[in-house]
């Protein structure tokens, strides 16, 4: 400096970089900013480093770099890179909460929650993976399996299990809170345990011979399929050809007449082969995956049903 003063002021490094002169005079008595030097009258003057070395506080301060991280910094102790690195994976996480916050707000204005609501959703949205999994693992070993079909409808349950994304959408957090919600449902526990996995053909329909349903519930498996993959509504006049086609079969294979008491018949069949809350559970379960529904692998009882009791149909 060849005997000159440094050029700046408390004053004025405030003025150039925006700083109060309270928080760059703390960051000059903590070390952080040490003067230059000091006039005779012991004021403390800045040189064009110190000023650079202040803008270099100021840039990790708002990116919220802890004084002792800084002071390891500007010693020389740390490179910036690697804070920065850190950093960024502590925003990016930050991130995450605040979208996952976002999602939960927007679900408790849509779906008008009450205060003990709010909290409970708030409380399962916060919670770590792990807690997450074990939740569901507990609600699935807490499963009766006294039976075949029981252990069965578990083992259908451990293969594919909800998991929660670090950044969900609505749709998904929607989704987990209402399967949080039936999972901690004694009575859907219940469901669960005797309909976690749809009857196998031959149990479909009672008191029907096993030659004659395993020809008829492959078939109509396939006529809802077809019907789900056009986008046939089952009360729209386009299900008809359909849902025709399945009567028709079931006349022919039964022997019995097409009519009102065939048809109510068959829907009441189809209504206790199904369980609507248990296939609940498994659309939600899609929805946190972001599993693609694959219209053949949907349960067609309730298509059927539908369509055999539209009120214009004989």
């Amino acid at each position: 400096m060849n005997g000159a003063t440094p050029p700046h002021s408390i004053g004025e490094l405030s003025a150039r970089t925006g700083v109060p002169v309270r928080t760059i005079r703390f960051y000059s008595d903590t070390g952080l900013l040490p003067p230059t030097h000091r006039t005779p009258a012991g004021y403390r003057r800045y040189s064009d480093a110190a000023l650079s070395r202040l803008h270099l506080i100021c840039v990790l301060r708002e990116l919220d770099v802890d004084l002792a991280t800084v002071r390891r910094v500007l010693d020389g102790d740390l490179p910036v890179a690697e804070v920065a690195a850190a950093h960024a994976d502590a925003t990016a996480l930050q991130i995450r909460v605040l979208r996952t916050r976002q999602s939960m707000l927007r679900l408790v204005a849509q779906r008008g929650s009450s205060i003990e609501e709010t909290v409970l959703m708030h409380r399962l949205s916060r919670l770590t993976s792990d807690e997450r999994r074990r939740m569901v693992a507990d609600f699935i070993a807490d499963l009766s399996t006294d039976t075949p079909r029981a252990r069965s409808g578990a083992a259908a349950l451990r293969t594919a299990l909800p998991d929660f994304p670090d950044v969900p959408s609505d749709a998904q957090l929607a989704a987990w809170v209402e399967i949080a919600e039936l999972i901690a449902d004694d009575g859907f526990r219940a469901r669960m345990a005797q309909a976690a996995v749809p009857p196998a053909d031959e149990d479909a329909l009672p008191g029907v011979a096993p030659e004659a349903v395993a020809e008829l519930i492959p078939f109509v498996r396939q006529t809802v399929a077809a019907a789900r993959a056009a986008d046939i509504d089952p009360d729209g006049d386009d299900a008809v050809p359909f849902v025709d086609a399945v009567v028709e079969r079931f006349a022919a294979t039964l022997g019995r007449p097409d009519g009102t008491e065939l048809r109510e018949w068959m829907a009441r069949q189809f209504e206790a082969g199904h369980d609507p809350l248990v296939e609940r559970y498994w659309r939600l379960v899609w929805i946190v995956n972001d599993w693609q529904v694959v219209p053949a692998h949907l349960p067609f009882q309730p298509w059927m049903v539908k369509a055999l009791r539209r009120r214009d149909l004989p």
